[in-house]
């Protein structure tokens, strides 16, 4: 029974962790308002790198179909043709969402970003979900 009470005390410690970092985001800076392609990539790979990790090809392909589905933006397959560019990465510690700019990628400092635990899972994606609020917020 004690155990029981320890893993909820984890599972709700860690949703509560994860909604704390969502809902604390930063604003987006406006100059991202007219961004329309997107580009999806982890910091270690893209979505067809052999050596990416199992986990950061998921979050790019669970990202990816998120933004089809809210239909805002409009995703690319090759940097080059994007105006933004999403990376992700999906750890058990901790999962994240950062914006860059097209032509600097995740090698430069990122524009707009978000971590949290659990952020890009299966089930929901808070992290995803304060991406479409901050970027609601500045796209009028």
């Amino acid at each position: 029974m004690k155990k029981n009470v320890f893993v909820m005390l984890l599972v709700s410690l860690a949703w509560l962790s994860t909604a704390h970092a969502a809902s604390n985001a930063a604003p987006m800076p406006g100059i991202l308002a007219n961004a329309r392609f997107v580009y999806v990539t982890a910091y270690d790979g893209d979505q067809f790198d052999p050596r990416l990790l199992p986990e950061d090809r998921a979050a790019i392909g669970r990202v990816e179909d998120a933004i089809q589905k809210w239909g805002k933006l409009s995703v690319v397959y090759r940097q080059q043709d994007a105006d933004i560019v999403l990376a992700v990465e999906s750890r058990p510690s901790e999962d994240v969402l950062a914006v860059y700019a097209a032509h600097s990628g995740p090698s430069q400092n990122y524009l707009w970003r978000v971590m949290g635990r659990g952020g890009l899972q299966k089930s929901e994606m808070p992290l995803f979900s304060q991406f479409e609020k901050a970027w609601d917020k500045i796209a009028h």
